[in-house]
């Protein structure tokens, strides 16, 4: 990737040395100038929207001031799930969409995320080609002046479009259910629990009192201690996690334990499978993904496509291979044939459909997953690529793989972000996990 564009946007400290309003109003006007330079005869149309952070209302100033100044018309969506703002983008047939947040980032970070026509993420060259203009000190170009600026306005009820969207694409009911949802003080605040109660369910509502400044704060899908604890008090049937722009959901069963995405994606598979419309019988998961993942998925008749880590990198194998459904360990799902990105709230119906529909518990549909023992080393290094790729490294690996055998398997994978090379080992027992990673680890540390 470039300078600025990581796997999910432009990220980092809001009103720090990178993420500043000059930075934002430039992307808004790169992104404007390549997205619609091939519209003719029309005025151009971007979409934006953002979450619950402080910093939201000053980054999109900053946008909303770079789109119009490349002649883009700009329709403010207000706060919005991130999926929302994919879905608005092609309902409203809109030229590009742009959305302001950081995810399950704490407060002080921000981010920007930029959607193309109908919704889709950018391509890497496109994501390149905006970089590009962003970065140059010698960019010279003929501005719009006069009637030519871009205009400005308000649609504050593209929830409730985004909402009717989301029960079409599940229409089964969920009378019956009773189901706590942790907001994360972020962008589902309001639309998630509305959308719940319209499909049936009795909900309990937490972490969805956003000001600014507490959103993903000890609440939200990276800390479940509240919800299981909700889950518990009000004798729910679940409780469901969102993140800050609910693009991913994980889901704790009625006694409080964890259902990870992996659980969740499986439950999804087999359901979609049953009823015909698993495209290729087949699910994308990445590599992160638990070998019980693919044990089970085996058990059910269902391949598993494998993809490295990043929702990015599952789209893009749904949309080339044309499968309907895909996801990552951290919650993020994708039901192609209904959505352009992962989308947390229709993750959530659909797993309390399936609930609704064989009227089994949440504990019992997640036990299709027998998790092997994982343990996970980071090991610090000085260049992760050169440490990863080094021989002793690649030696230290096959010699696991051979103590695994079918039993287990190893994953080595430089980080994305930081000088770390990630060691991951599943096995039978969690003792043989820890003792397989901690060799290689040890390797891996040692390299120069």
């Amino acid at each position: 990737m470039g300078k600025l564009f990581g796997t999910d946007g432009v990220r980092g400290l809001a009103n720090g040395e990178t993420l500043t309003p000059a930075l934002a109003l430039r992307v808004g006007e790169a992104a404007a100038r390549v997205l619609v330079r091939d519209v003719h005869g029309r005025r151009p149309i971007a979409v934006i929207g953002r979450d619950g952070r402080a910093s939201g209302e000053m980054l999109e100033g900053a946008v909303v001031a770079g789109l119009t100044s490349a002649g883009a018309d700009v329709v403010r969506v207000g706060m919005l799930p991130t999926p929302a703002l994919a879905f608005l983008t092609a309902h409203f047939n809109a030229d590009l969409g742009v959305m302001l947040s950081a995810s399950h980032n704490p407060m002080p970070d921000n981010g920007i995320k930029i959607f193309a026509a109908g919704g889709h993420k950018l391509p890497d060259e496109v994501e390149a080609e905006i970089e590009s203009l962003v970065l140059s000190d010698q960019d010279v170009w003929e501005r719009p002046i006069g009637e030519n600026i871009g205009r400005v306005s308000d649609h504050l009820e593209g929830a409730n479009a985004y909402a009717d969207h989301l029960l079409t694409a599940e229409a089964t009911r969920l009378d019956g259910l009773k189901v706590v949802v942790d907001c994360a003080h972020g962008a589902a605040s309001w639309v998630a629990p509305e959308v719940y109660r319209r499909a049936g369910a009795e909900v309990v509502v937490i972490g969805a009192e956003p000001d600014g400044t507490n959103i993903n704060d000890g609440v939200g899908s990276t800390h479940l201690q509240s919800l299981k604890a909700a889950v518990l008090a009000h004798h729910a049937d679940l409780g469901i996690a969102h993140d800050g722009d609910a693009d991913r959901c994980l889901a704790v069963d009625a006694s409080g334990t964890e259902i990870d995405g992996d659980q969740i994606l499986a439950i999804c598979a087999i359901a979609l499978k049953e009823a015909g419309a698993l495209a290729a019988d087949t699910v994308v998961a990445t590599v992160m993904s638990n070998l019980g993942f693919h044990h089970a998925m085996s058990e059910y008749g269902i391949s598993v496509a494998t993809t490295a880590v990043g929702d990015r990198y599952v789209l893009e194998r749904l949309r080339a291979d044309g499968f309907s459904l895909g996801g990552e360990q951290s919650g993020h799902v994708v039901f192609l044939d209904f959505a352009t990105t992962g989308d947390g709230l229709l993750t959530a119906l659909r797993l309390m459909a399936r609930m609704a529909s064989t009227r089994r518990s949440l504990a019992e549909l997640g036990s299709v997953l027998k998790r092997l023992p994982q343990a996970l080393h980071n090991v610090p290094v000085a260049d992760r690529d050169r440490a990863a790729a080094a021989r002793p490294v690649a030696e230290a690996v096959r010699r696991a793989e051979v103590e695994l055998g079918d039993g287990g398997r190893i994953l080595l994978r430089p980080s994305g972000t930081e000088n770390l090379v990630r060691v991951m080992v599943e096995a039978p027992t969690h003792e043989q996990a820890e003792t397989v990673a901690k060799k290689v680890a040890d390797v891996v540390a040692a390299t120069r």
